[in-house]
């Protein structure tokens, strides 16, 4: 098993996480905002965070909410926040739906999750005045985030926290004094997916809690950090290493203003850390790495990439003085990258880490809370996605000849269940208590371990062998151009597969590259470079036919592409 490199508190729940952390960080900074006036920002203390949450606690079981379920939707921000630890830290049980469903989806989960209240930011007012007109619901509050008062039967939040602090001072204490039970459901997880297929993961204060001690005794961050919050924070993966693990240990938090805003952020912001979903990192480097090639610095960087690694070995660390030009364009201070979601190119990997970003590689799924492995400094193995974490046993089962087989994972951070949903329960975390992550995988005789696709998305040929799409999407979207790409199997007359690929081109980049943007003639041009990859691979791993679009892939609000749908439009 491996071993804890840090020293970090094992919280019971995440009451408990908010007072003792609190306590310590109370005068930091943990948000921080622009304002009106150029270059002037505002910034809200873990002490004031704390003490917000406190008191719309207190208003929400005040409005007889304790023990009821209560929704939470907004885009990324300081409400969103609040609304979430005031319902989860003791009055009942959170739950988090995705942003960027359409309102038909976004009743049907509120619907299904039975909830009795939901906070909303003013995006979503039309959504939610035709489910309080409908009446179909089980929902008494409906709380703006953006409102300053009460109107027209809806509550405003801020309302609610003043009415809270006048509770708290006239004595009111139910919230301040509340018990959590820490195995039961606290948390209510829609996984992604069509609202039919979707499921409701439980998750309890233990299981959130594990992942918070997991994490921070293999990934450190301190009062120092500034992490940018881009990932929506519906998603688990963000609401635990975006959000409660930086607030855990003292960060500040900025809120992106959107993917074409994201460089101007970081420098804006000085952000120091950042957790986001490979494609993301990846064409940060590619951007980069171009940028040092237009000025003809390349092959300085190259010979400097090569003194800092020998230096590293005798434990000198120059990365940030030698390419500082970089670290400039990239805000002066960010040193930490955590990949999460799909596989990172270990191009991208090693590149940001040679150049003094820490890069590290994570895996997990909304059933485990979500992080069931990742790199650090000590655990990391390129392509890998580093070893499990301290408190969870791993294991493949049904192993074929090259050790792969699928991923599964035991210890406290996995789910209580899926709720109202005993046989997927039971499809998903057999009698023993492993979680099938439905992920193929290997571990090396180091226990490092390397993913290789999903289970449902492997295409299997007549001959027996494996094809895994992810893997042959690196490969592809390393060809310069290329934005994205989707591998699929197209079924024969004789039963088998022909391997095909759909080809995400830039526009702007092929021009420069191919010198054309002429799609007969970039289909041809790209094509050449598709058949230089197939001959770095197996003659059954070749890609046969290919098709190009400068249209991006149909994908979830995380970033991962939707292959059901997307098989559905190359196969039609």
């Amino acid at each position: 098993m491996r071993e804890p490199i840090h020293k970090m508190p094992k919280y019971q729940n995440l009451k408990e996480m908010l007072e003792k952390s609190g306590e310590i960080y109370g005068d930091k900074p943990a948000y921080i905002f622009k304002t009106e006036e150029a270059g002037k920002f505002r910034e809200i203390t873990h002490k004031e965070f704390r003490e917000e949450i406190n008191q719309l606690g207190t208003a929400l079981i005040n409005m007889g909410l304790k023990d009821k379920r209560i929704a939470v939707i907004s885009e990324n921000r300081y409400e969103w926040g609040v609304a979430y630890m005031a319902t989860v830290a003791g009055t009942g049980v959170v739950v988090p739906l995705d942003k960027a469903l359409p309102g038909n989806e976004i009743e049907s989960l509120i619907l299904r999750s039975e909830v009795e209240a939901i906070f909303y930011s003013n995006k979503y007012d039309h959504i939610m005045k035709e489910i309080k007109e409908k009446g179909n619901s089980k929902i008494k509050f409906f709380i703006s985030m953006d409102l300053e008062e009460q109107t027209d039967g809806i509550y405003a939040q801020k309302e609610l926290v003043n009415q809270g602090k006048k509770l708290i001072e006239e004595g009111n204490t139910e919230f301040l004094e509340a018990k959590i039970n820490n195995e039961e459901m606290g948390i209510m997880l829609f996984t992604s997916g069509t609202t039919a297929m979707s499921k409701a993961v439980a998750l309890s204060h233990k299981n959130i809690c594990a992942n918070l001690f997991d994490i921070a005794s293999t990934i450190k961050v301190d009062e120092n950090d500034v992490f940018l919050s881009f990932l929506p924070l519906h998603h688990t993966f963000e609401c635990t290493t975006g959000f409660i693990y930086p607030i855990s240990k003292g960060c500040k938090i900025a809120f992106c203003e959107g993917i074409r805003h994201i460089a101007d952020n970081i420098k804006e912001y000085r952000i120091t850390a950042m957790v986001s979903v490979p494609i993301l990192f990846e064409n940060m480097y590619k951007r980069v790495m171009k940028n040092i090639e237009k000025k003809g610095k390349l092959e300085t960087v190259k010979k400097g990439i090569k003194i800092s690694q020998f230096l590293l070995k005798i434990g000198i660390d120059i990365r940030k003085k030698l390419f500082h030009e970089i670290h400039d364009n990239l805000g002066g201070r960010l040193r930490l990258f955590v990949a999460g979601g799909a596989a990172l190119d270990p191009e991208t990997e090693k590149g940001f880490n040679e150049l003094g970003v820490a890069t590290y590689q994570g895996y997990g799924l909304t059933e485990s809370s979500p992080v069931i492995a990742a790199e650090d400094d000590k655990y990391r193995r390129l392509g890998s996605i580093g070893k499990a974490f301290p408190s969870l046993d791993v294991k493949i089962v049904e192993p074929n000849e090259e050790g792969v087989g699928e991923l599964v994972a035991k210890g406290p951070s996995i789910m209580i269940g899926y709720y109202n949903n005993e046989e997927a329960t039971q499809e998903t975390i057999d009698e023993e208590g492993w979680l099938h992550t439905g992920d193929l995988a290997r571990i090396d005789k180091d226990g490092y371990i390397f993913i290789s696709g999903r289970k449902k998305f492997v295409i299997v040929l007549k001959n027996g062998k494996n094809i895994y799409p992810e893997e042959l999407e690196t490969l592809l979207n390393k060809i310069e151009g290329i934005k994205e790409s989707f591998v699929y199997g197209k079924p024969e007359e004789d039963g088998d597969y022909k391997i095909c690929s759909k080809i995400v081109y830039d526009e702007e980049i092929v021009q420069e590259v191919f010198g054309t943007a002429e799609e007969e003639k970039l289909k041809e041009l790209i094509w050449q470079e598709v058949k230089k990859v197939n001959k770095t691979m197996p003659a059954y791993k070749y890609i046969r036919e290919i098709s190009i679009t400068k249209e991006d892939l149909i994908k979830t609000t995380t970033q991962k592409i939707k292959r059901f749908e997307e098989i559905k439009t190359v196969l039609n």
